[in-house]
This record gives C-alpha cells, sequence and structure tokens, in this order.
C-alpha cells in the first residue's frame, strides 16, 4: 500500500491555484464541447480570436495605474476582445474572454480564494464577450461587456474583499467605487476609440469580410 501511495505523493506539491487553473481549462473545454453545435469555428473566427487575444494581452503590459488589490488602467487593452466579439458574436466573444482572463491570472494575479479566481479572470473577461450580442451597435455592446465584467468584479469584492472597506462604508459602495476608478477610465478610452471614424470603419471593414 505505501509503495503505491508514494506513486501519487507529489500531488501534496500541487498547490491549490494550479489544479484552480487546471479545473478552468477543463470548464472551457466542456463549454466548447457543448457548444460546438451551436456555432461552429472556421478558421477566420480561430485566427481572428489569436489576434484579438494577443493584442489586448501586450496592451495589458501598459498600465498607466494600477491599483493595490488588483486592476488597472490600460490603453484600451479592452477594445480588441469587444471588436471581436462585435464581429463573430457572443460565443465566440466569450470564449475569446475566457481565454484571454486565463493569460492575465498567469500574466499578474491577484488571488485570495479559488471562487474569487473563478469571479476576477476567466468569467470578468468572458463577459466582455457580451458585446457581441450588440452586433449592430459597437458602442452599446462596449458598454454591456464592460458593465459585466464590472458586475463580477464587484460581486468578488463584496465577497472577498469587504475587509478592505474603509470602517463605517458598505462593502457594495466600497466595491462599487474601487472597480469603477479603474473600469470606467478603460472603458471610457474604449468608446473614444470605437468614434474614431478610421478605426471604425476599419472594424466594419473586418467584420464584413468574417
Amino acid at each position: 500500500m505505501n509503495s503505491i501511495l508514494s506513486i501519487f505523493k507529489d500531488f501534496e506539491k500541487i498547490k491549490w491555484y494550479s489544479l484552480a487553473i487546471v479545473i478552468i481549462l477543463i470548464f472551457i473545454s466542456i463549454f466548447l464541447y457543448l457548444a460546438q453545435k451551436r456555432q461552429k469555428f472556421t478558421t477566420k473566427a480561430l485566427v481572428y480570436g489569436g489576434v484579438a487575444i494577443s493584442l489586448s494581452f501586450i496592451l495589458s503590459f501598459i498600465k498607466l495605474y494600477r491599483m493595490p488589490q488588483g486592476g488597472s488602467i490600460t490603453p484600451a487593452s479592452m477594445l480588441p476582445l469587444f471588436a471581436y466579439a462585435y464581429m463573430f458574436g457572443p460565443f465566440a466573444g466569450i470564449v475569446a474572454g475566457m481565454a484571454y482572463g486565463i493569460l492575465q491570472l498567469i500574466q499578474d494575479p491577484y488571488v485570495v480564494h479559488w471562487a474569487q479566481l473563478f469571479l476576477d479572470y476567466p468569467l470578468a473577461f468572458g463577459a466582455l464577450g457580451f458585446a457581441g450580442f450588440f452586433r449592430k451597435n459597437l458602442p452599446l455592446g462596449i458598454l454591456a461587456g464592460g458593465f459585466g465584467r464590472f458586475v463580477f468584479h464587484v460581486i468578488s469584492g463584496v465577497v472577498f474583499f469587504a475587509s478592505y472597506a474603509p470602517k463605517g462604508t458598505s462593502p457594495l459602495l466600497y466595491s462599487i467605487i474601487y472597480n469603477a476608478t479603474y473600469l470606467a477610465p478603460d472603458l471610457a478610452v474604449c468608446l473614444v476609440l470605437a468614434f474614431i471614424p478610421g478605426l471604425r470603419s476599419a472594424i466594419e471593414r473586418l467584420k464584413s469580410q468574417a
């Protein structure tokens, strides 16, 4: 019996957050499998998705301001994912957002609990794909995707970061203000760029080709 148990002793060295990442990857795989009948990914959708995730990931390294308990203001790092969801729809957008969330987790993790990990990374960034529900109105899609991410971060803040709220301040109010402090400017930059005629026409052209 001891010899059999010794085969698996290295499992004790696995950190809980490593297991959480594996579970997230399994969850995404199951999600893709169950939803593949509803929307099949074309080669073009996969290529565009890879480019959008890469652009967002690169832009996320440029942090104009970093918040103390996670979150930062970047130069429109969410815009490529918004544009991708706008072109290919909510399902593709959610999957791309979740994949990007895992990259964010690897790049700059701020984790205090496994459930908070799910809320602040794959679920929050997956919500950016809600922009795909508004395929006739990119600015409205940006607002929808940004609000979806905001909601998940607020829930995480209320449940897991309430202790950071100043004495006498509601954890909900604190979480709303905290997350709005960095998400609102980031979202505002995305909206401003979305109204630039040259960029807007480029996105529309890519959408028509997609």
